[in-house]
């Protein structure tokens, strides 16, 4: 090759460069619900293994907490996208504010009650037998009060508030707990010494999505095709974490969450994957993230029967199914 035909290849090179726009980078912050877990594994893994960057994001995950308003913040326009909660997003709706669910990572709630093995309890409605469940007051006011509905001989006096230690119930044999099937069981065998019970509120009739990318509105009329490559995305960073190698998501959760153990992060992953939180149901043939109108009816018509929604609500400006069950990521299940 002459040096004068490299020269022309060279300019042809910067004319071709000039001619054809670089793709943008956006950048994209996602606002967690609380410090780093393998519960937000999926979003780590994304980063780590550069699938957000080959859809041309450049995302930044902003740790929620016990400090942390993160709500607020997408409320506000300093976070793009939030994980929220249907029940929250309802809140929003009726208080006139622009919020929409466009995507549920977990198609089960991981929400847990746990009682001591060898007290006669076998089944969900066997926890109504108990003295005592330890649980929050937002637990209190939702799915207790579902429980109440809906099973025989749950009653206000077996309320004590959950305080996140698990000792008060550790030591009461005839005691229940609330907790996330993902880590409550967890510490409750490392502190006790014993493996509990575990009922999973979501194989039991209680229906929420959880883990939601949650955006607002104007997000949605303005950069749509924003809201749909960050969710894509991440969705393949939850196939690849689940199914996939996951050390270097893991090694970012353990530095923005240092208290995090390795031990804590392998257990989750196994009850993720043993309940079919993240992967089951609708989720199984359109992809993990999918939502569906009739999960969502139903979870709203559960709020109404125990009067923690109004059903006159037009529920459905708090969520969209437009951008998701589209398959995206099943070819990397493994």
């Amino acid at each position: 090759m002459t040096k004068r035909f490299a020269h022309y290849l060279a300019a042809a090179a910067v004319l071709l460069g000039a001619a054809s726009p670089a793709l943008a980078i956006d950048q994209v912050s996602y606002g967690t619900n609380w410090l780093a877990q393998a519960e937000h594994g999926g979003f780590y893994q994304a980063v780590a293994d550069g699938t957000y960057k080959k859809y041309g994001l450049d995302v930044k995950i902003v740790q929620g907490g016990p400090n942390a308003a993160n709500q607020a913040l997408l409320i506000a326009g300093k976070v793009d996208f939030y994980m929220g909660s249907p029940l929250g997003e309802m809140d929003a709706v009726k208080q006139g504010i622009p919020l929409v669910d466009v995507a549920a990572m977990f198609q089960k709630d991981p929400q847990v009650l746990l009682a001591h093995p060898d007290q006669g309890v076998e089944k969900f409605a066997d926890l109504a037998k108990l003295d005592t469940i330890f649980m929050g007051k937002d637990g209190y006011v939702t799915y207790f009060e579902w429980m109440k509905k809906n099973f025989k001989g749950f009653t206000d006096a077996q309320y004590k508030p959950y305080t996140f230690n698990p000792a008060p119930f550790i030591a009461n044999k005839k005691s229940a707990q609330q907790g996330y099937i993902t880590s409550e069981p967890y510490e409750v065998e490392k502190q006790g010494g014993f493996k509990p019970k575990l009922f999973l509120l979501a194989d039991n009739g209680y229906s929420p999505y959880s883990t939601m990318i949650t955006t607002t509105q104007s997000m949605i009329d303005k950069k749509p095709d924003v809201v749909q490559r960050f969710i894509d995305a991440s969705t393949e960073g939850w196939y690849n974490y689940l199914y996939g190698d996951n050390k270097a998501a893991n090694a970012l959760i353990k530095k923005d969450n240092p208290e995090m153990t390795d031990g804590q992060i392998a257990f989750s992953i196994e009850k993720m994957k043993e309940y079919g939180i993240v992967d089951s149901g609708a989720s199984l043939k359109k992809g993990i993230g999918c939502m569906t109108d009739e999960h969502y009816k139903k979870f709203f018509d559960e709020m109404v029967s125990i009067g923690v929604v109004d059903a006159k609500l037009d529920y459905k400006k708090a969520y969209t199914t437009k951008f998701v069950c589209k398959g995206v990521g099943l070819a990397l299940k493994k």
